[in-house]
């Protein structure tokens, strides 16, 4: 009886032990070890890749947004948001472009539809999300042809949270974005040019635009004039 109570004592003893080892190594000196290499070696990252403008973070480059006017009635839920047609517009995520599961751009819900091709109310979503990207992008003198509107543009990415866009959608939008901001179509057309990233390592994705960079950088050109 006594042997027993005594290795008993002894288990619970090295079980205490084991965990109070265990609770310090991997509750406490691991996450200290993994954080400060984080923060010395990829400080950008580790903080969420974050984007400032004038001093202010105003987002993630990880992260896509919209960018919308103000609603008239702001209790009102069931008001269509209005895209702010000053700013480079991201891919669709709400409104005529509703292809997602993902409506605001929310962290917590990630995902698309997986709507087949064929499926008639994917088919007219995309029928009337470009449609909209046509009479949106229409500028003084010229007008997008259907044909000139990328794939991007009228569909959600997979996630919904594409921070994102084609070169070929940021082009299509330089001249409504050079006249609503006053600005020549010229200097727009190389801000997109400069903010356009190619292929990783040369093969590997797609080249790409991201329209929060762009847009904060169109703030910049808009404050200088």
């Amino acid at each position: 009886m006594n042997t027993s109570v005594r290795n008993t004592g002894r288990l619970i003893a090295a079980g205490l032990r084991a965990l109070l080892v265990l609770t310090v190594v991997c509750g406490v000196l691991y996450p200290l070890a993994v954080t400060g290499v984080a923060q010395a070696l990829f400080n950008d990252k580790a903080n969420g890749s974050e984007i400032s403008s004038n001093g202010e973070v105003v987002g993630s480059s990880l992260i896509g947004q919209k960018y919308n006017l103000p609603k008239k009635n702001p209790d009102d839920p069931n008001e269509a948001d209005r895209p702010d047609l000053r700013w480079f517009q991201p891919r669709p995520a709400n409104g005529l472009g509703s292809n997602t599961v993902n409506t605001q751009y929310s962290l917590i819900l990630s995902g698309a539809t997986n709507r087949a091709g064929d499926n008639k109310q994917l088919i007219e979503w995309v029928k009337t999300a470009k449609a909209a990207v046509i009479a949106d992008n229409t500028a003084a003198g010229w007008q997008p042809k259907a044909a000139d509107v990328p794939p991007d543009a009228v569909t959600s990415s997979g996630s919904g949270l594409d921070p994102h866009i084609s070169p070929e959608y940021a082009e299509l939008q330089v001249r409504r974005v050079a006249e609503r901001n006053k600005l020549d179509v010229d200097r727009v057309a190389k801000l997109v040019d400069d903010h356009t990233s190619d292929r990783i390592l040369g093969f590997i994705g797609e080249p790409r635009v991201n329209v929060l960079e762009l847009n904060v950088a169109l703030k910049e050109l808009t404050r200088k004039g």
